[in-house]
């Protein structure tokens, strides 16, 4: 590094010379740096690497934290090379940081206008929360997740008479999911996963209009490689919908910093959040949010939607909030 200095650390009377210091400063900027290169890289190559860095992908905006406190260890090392370092990290997060996608108005004129609402209640512990947000907030559709037995009791009994179509894959724990709708359904195969992800066609007055409910895994250390196959095969179903305006929406445990959601993007859906200026607003962890987290539940619609209303809802026992927006479905390319 080019701080060098001959001088010894330590005087004699034990005092710490300004070369060791200095010294001392360069290793820690070189060290955070090391640690954002290692996750930047990754985002700069397209890929989600390895354990750690899909967990810290979804943070990539708070990497902007030790890359400035390596910038201050380079200044006061006197370590221009780190500076630099530290400045083209600095420029890298703030691309990256930009939104990911596609945006645009639909051409054709509008036909239909539906409110969807995606909650992940956490094992059902929210569901009497969820239940009063769908009441004041009205949506046509609802996407709930983690929806085990006792959620799924739960919703039948308090709002079939408003939501009298349903699709669902009933499950304990985390597995159970379910779409609940004021629309007419038309079942359809879901995506397999380990958790629930039912899929339906809905009737939204007259026009049919593909609903898919999103829950891969999350990336845990050892399960890195089954979550991306599972987003991996949402993909492959927004793919196979691209003839049918569609609304695929949930608990995508991925952020746009995660290459295996950008895939999901590419197909040509659209953040419904971003659509309307909200895109890097934190769905996780609630108990942080929104000071701290990261957009981890979206709702990501076909080229025929327009979207506004983003909002963001906390519900009481659940580690995720809420996102409710208003749709407007345009006529056909």
């Amino acid at each position: 590094m080019d701080t060098a200095t001959a001088d010894p650390t330590v005087t004699g009377d034990g005092a710490a010379r300004p070369g060791g210091m200095r010294r001392f400063g360069a290793w820690c900027a070189a060290l955070l740096f090391a640690g954002v290169s290692a996750v930047v890289g990754c985002r700069v190559a397209d890929t989600d690497g390895v354990t750690p860095v899909p967990q810290l992908l979804a943070f990539l905006p708070w990497l902007l934290v030790p890359t400035a406190a390596g910038l201050l260890f380079t200044l006061l090392a006197r370590w221009w090379t780190g500076a630099v370092w530290g400045v083209a990290l600095l420029g890298l997060l703030a691309w990256f940081i930009e939104p990911y996608g596609k945006t645009g108005e639909p051409t054709g004129p509008p036909v239909a206008e539906l409110r969807v609402l995606t909650s992940n209640v956490e094992f059902g512990q929210a569901t009497g929360a969820l239940i009063e947000a769908v009441r004041r907030e009205k949506p046509d559709v609802v996407f709930v997740q983690e929806c085990e037995y006792t959620c799924d009791t739960a919703l039948k009994r308090e709002l079939s008479g408003t939501y009298p179509h349903r699709q669902a894959v009933e499950g304990g724990g985390s597995e159970g999911s379910v779409i609940l709708s004021r629309f007419p359904l038309d079942a359809r195969d879901g995506v397999p996963g380990t958790m629930g992800m039912p899929g339906a066609v809905a009737d939204v007055d007259g026009h049919a209009v593909r609903l898919q409910l999103a829950h891969p895994m999350p990336p845990l250390p050892d399960q890195v490689g089954l979550w991306q196959r599972e987003l991996g095969r949402l993909r492959d179903a927004a793919a196979a919908a691209r003839d049918t305006p569609t609304v695929l929406a949930g608990d995508f445990n991925a952020s746009q910093d995660h290459a295996a959601f950008r895939r999901v993007l590419d197909t040509g859906l659209r953040d419904a959040a971003r659509l309307d200026g909200a895109v890097r607003t934190p769905t996780w962890p609630a108990r942080t949010t929104p000071a701290f987290g990261v957009q981890i539940d979206h709702v990501l619609v076909s080229e025929e939607f327009a979207a506004r209303r983003a909002r963001f809802l906390d519900l009481a026992d659940s580690d995720h909030r809420a996102l409710v927006v208003d749709l407007t479905l345009h006529a056909g390319r």
